[in-house]
């Protein structure tokens, strides 16, 4: 790697290095479980009794369907109705995703039919090369089958703009229907003429079998990734995403050009900060609050699922913490969440989309979000706790409101406000969010560290001085 390479923040190296190993919620969580096992965290299940073996001073995770995670550690003198200080983000990002039945094909060219996932920016998936990643459910030859992670790292597909010749307007207004003009290219027809027949296919298939849903040759491609022969995958969830990789960008590598910053940026800022906590001396001393990360899925989509922020997996924690209805009041009220996603930077050629005394700027530090209607869960107890835990660690606060004029998005802040932890809403601040390729701050990635470093090594005794009735 040469000089140029390596300049810039080690957080956003590190960083990107986590977005280009994750082009998938399942991947994100396989690289987060990496690096919590290098970290010393020790694996649990949620179907277990793992209750009765948590210990003092340890260090404990679990995975929910390979796409969600939480990891926490335990006080040296922890109780059950103690809180706990808790980081929420989300993995899942804007992207393409392999329907069931996927093969098509029109005018000589192989389709893949796709349905759109989240509220993406559409346009800028035209034309960029197109890699698939995701996981796939195998048999072997025993008669077991497993859930296996798949990751195919090359141009592969590509969603063709029109030629302007072929539509005049197409400069002043892209419009397009993301149905029957939104279908990415595999390859051409004739490359599948010397295939099985299709009839024969069809004919014998069992109900668990997939080969007559999509093309062959894609199937065969994944099958070669795996090692296996085609008849052995029955199912799968492939998603498309940018093949080219996240990277520093700017001037003075200022900005972080990439995919998926909204959410893996607040999510490896999580991951790494407890990480780096658990080596320090503070962990060791600490009494007070468990710290807990929570990396979710399908925020994107609304978070009602199995893995998203609405599923069971923090009440499900609080209750196996502190299982008597006493202790789990008392747990919930001693706990507080900060709830993580990116916000929007101030855009040097639309300024007028932000409230003018609420204009965060990239690599300008943490944006606290508040929204009167709530659509973030700040409010002014919140926002003062932030401000203390940053300015521990010298860092930067900024603020952000939506203007009166506008909508406001919302995160998994206000939905896991409802369980009755105190809750508020940050993030650092990006442009482009929910393009293919964001744009990000590469110092901002350290301001995130070391908010959430504050907050695992301070907020107990932070809690202990605020007195609110």
């Amino acid at each position: 790697m040469t000089m140029m390479q390596q300049s810039g923040p080690q957080a956003a190296h590190k960083l990107i290095d986590f977005v280009n190993a994750s082009p998938t919620p399942f991947h994100a969580v396989h690289a987060a479980v990496a690096r919590l096992e290098k970290a010393g965290f020790q694996k649990i299940r949620e179907q277990d009794d793992w209750e009765s073996s948590l210990k003092p001073s340890g260090k404990y995770y679990f995975t929910r369907n390979q796409s969600a995670l939480l990891a926490f550690t335990i006080p040296q003198n922890w109780q059950p109705g103690a809180g706990v200080s808790i980081v929420a983000t989300h993995l899942d990002s804007p992207n393409l995703r392999i329907r069931p039945v996927s093969k098509r094909s029109k005018s000589g060219y192989l389709q893949v039919g796709v349905e759109t996932y989240g509220g993406g920016i559409w346009h800028s998936w035209f034309d960029r090369d197109l890699a698939l990643a995701g996981r796939v459910v195998l048999a072997d030859k025993n008669g077991n089958f497993s859930s296996k992670l798949v990751r195919i790292d090359k141009p592969l597909l590509r969603i063709p703009t029109l030629a302007i010749h072929l539509e005049r307007g197409a400069a002043d207004h892209f419009n397009f229907n993301t149905e029957t003009e939104f279908i990415p290219i595999l390859g051409l027809v004739e490359s599948q003429l010397n295939g099985s027949p299709k009839e024969s296919l069809e004919s014998r298939q069992d109900a668990s079998s997939i080969q007559a849903n999509h093309h062959p040759a894609l199937l065969a491609l994944l099958a070669d990734q795996l090692s296996v022969a085609p008849e052995y995958i029955h199912d799968f969830e492939l998603h498309l995403y940018d093949h080219q990789p996240s990277v520093l960008g700017g001037l003075n590598h200022e900005f972080i050009f990439s995919p998926r910053m909204d959410n893996q940026f607040s999510s490896f800022a999580a991951l790494e900060a407890i990480a780096t906590f658990v080596a320090s001396p503070s962990f060791n001393v600490l009494e007070g609050n468990v710290n807990c990360i929570a990396l979710f899925n399908h925020e994107e989509i609304g978070s009602v699922s199995t893995t998203g922020a609405e599923s069971s997996l923090i009440p499900s924690l609080l209750q196996r913490l502190s299982p008597s209805p006493t202790a789990h009041a008392r747990s919930v009220a001693r706990s507080f969440l900060i709830s993580a996603d990116m916000g929007h930077a101030v855009h040097p050629n639309y300024a007028s989309k932000h409230e003018e005394n609420h204009t965060p700027h990239i690599n300008g530090g943490v944006v606290i979000k508040t929204n009167a209607k709530q659509r973030y869960a700040s409010d002014a107890i919140g926002s003062f706790v932030v401000k203390k835990l940053i300015e521990k660690k010298g860092g930067k606060v900024q603020e952000f409101e939506v203007r009166n004029d506008m909508p406001c998005g919302s995160t998994v802040g206000p939905m896991l406000s409802k369980i009755g932890v105190r809750t508020v809403d940050v993030g650092c601040a990006m442009l482009s969010m929910h393009s293919i390729r964001e744009t990000a701050g590469s110092e901002d990635v350290q301001y995130a560290i070391d908010l959430f470093t504050s907050f695992f090594e301070g907020f107990a005794a932070l809690d202990k001085s605020l007195s609110v009735e």
